[in-house]
């Protein structure tokens, strides 16, 4: 186990709701390609997509894993998003599934969702507008003797079932490596404590060469030459660790969105690929 002063951290409920699903304004979505589409999109419940599954496996655009929630209060909203960390527990508080618990698994930008996975079962039960409280713990987390290792989005669980500590570096299981000239919308924000920004998948020469078509929602994946300490930019020889939070998108530059997890601009995440780095396995969530 590697050391944190997660024994200093706050815990505290942040309150939202089942989100309901959303079309965009002109209904139609232009693709990359010149294509008009009308699919299913970011909120809801998706009865049937959880983590685990492969991220182009639906018929869709930003699909999200699980249940979509957030706070009717954009104001109010922002903080929920921020103080959810991958990995809190969630209990539902109203309806059907009352007491029912779950997992947040990712957090998704300019809608500003938070993402939870509960099991088929319990998704059946629920509806639009059931009240969930997420137990935040994670904002401010640190790893001790880290250098420029920063945490964001994360309980310390999960972050202690991700990391391993040899010498100075922090070695970092990962489903797939991604270069970061193919990243794209969420570039530029000022913090990665909330939202997530997409992995753009239209070159098939890159593709094909990181298997970007495989990737399933809940992947852990590095983000190799991208630094996240203060926004998300290009810096060679950085590395940040995070979570595919949402699937794929036709739009230009969208596509599997991920939450970011971990960076060092100096390189001290070591990924290692591992093929069960997925939230899935890592948190027993199927």
């Amino acid at each position: 186990m590697v050391a944190t002063n997660r024994k200093r951290l706050v815990e505290m409920p942040v309150h939202g709701e089942v989100a309901a699903p959303s079309v965009p304004g002109a209904i139609y979505d232009v693709g990359h390609d010149g294509v008009a589409r009308v699919l299913p999109s970011v909120g809801g419940i998706s009865l049937n997509v959880r983590v685990g599954d492969g991220a182009f496996a639906f018929v869709g655009d930003h699909i999200e894993p699980g249940v979509s929630t957030r706070h009717p209060d954009d104001k109010v909203n922002i903080g929920y998003c921020v103080y959810a960390g991958v990995g809190n527990r969630a209990t539902i508080l109203s309806g059907e599934a009352k007491g029912e618990r779950g997992t947040v698994t990712g957090k998704h930008g300019g809608i500003e969702h938070v993402m939870i996975d509960f099991t088929p079962e319990i998704m059946e039960r629920m509806a639009l507008g059931d009240k969930i409280a997420i137990r935040s713990v994670g904002l401010g987390l640190e790893l001790e003797d880290a250098g420029d290792v920063r945490v964001f989005n994360c309980d310390p669980d999960l972050l202690e079932k991700l990391v391993v500590k040899r010498g100075s570096k922090f070695e970092v299981p990962v489903a797939r490596f991604v270069p970061a000239a193919i990243m794209g919308s969420g570039l530029g924000r000022a913090t990665v404590a909330r939202g997530d920004y997409d992995i753009q998948c239209f070159d098939p020469v890159m593709v094909k060469e990181y298997g970007l078509d495989e990737l399933r929602y809940g992947d852990i994946v590095a983000i190799v030459d991208a630094d996240h300490s203060y926004g998300r930019i290009y810096r060679t020889g950085a590395v940040s660790i995070g979570v595919v939070a949402h699937g794929s998108s036709d739009i230009a530059g969208h596509g599997p969105g991920v939450t970011s997890l971990l960076t060092s601009p100096s390189g001290a995440l070591v990924p290692e690929l591992d093929a069960g780095a997925n939230l899935a396995s890592l948190l027993g969530l199927r």
